[in-house]
């Protein structure tokens, strides 16, 4: 029973690596499309953004959001 568990677990991690490098191509396309979207809104509003935004910015800027100012955005815009 060992055995063919040392064996099943390995197939298991070679199938995830499988599935994840697949992913990886609709993942990254995603990303892309939602920087984009997220930058328009920044440039059409002004602070305070909506949550989504505010959460986008957090990750972007790796800074709390209500750490986050002006100044910030403008620097991840130009």
């Amino acid at each position: 029973m060992g055995l063919h568990r040392t064996y099943r677990k390995r197939a298991d991690r070679q199938e995830a690596n499988e599935t994840r490098d697949r992913n990886r191509v609709f993942k990254d396309k995603e990303r892309l499309r939602k920087d984009a979207k997220m930058v328009k809104e920044l440039q059409a509003k002004t602070l305070p953004y909506s949550p989504t935004v505010m959460s986008w910015l957090s990750r972007k800027l790796e800074k709390p959001s209500r750490k986050i100012t002006p100044a910030d955005v403008k620097t991840l815009l130009t």
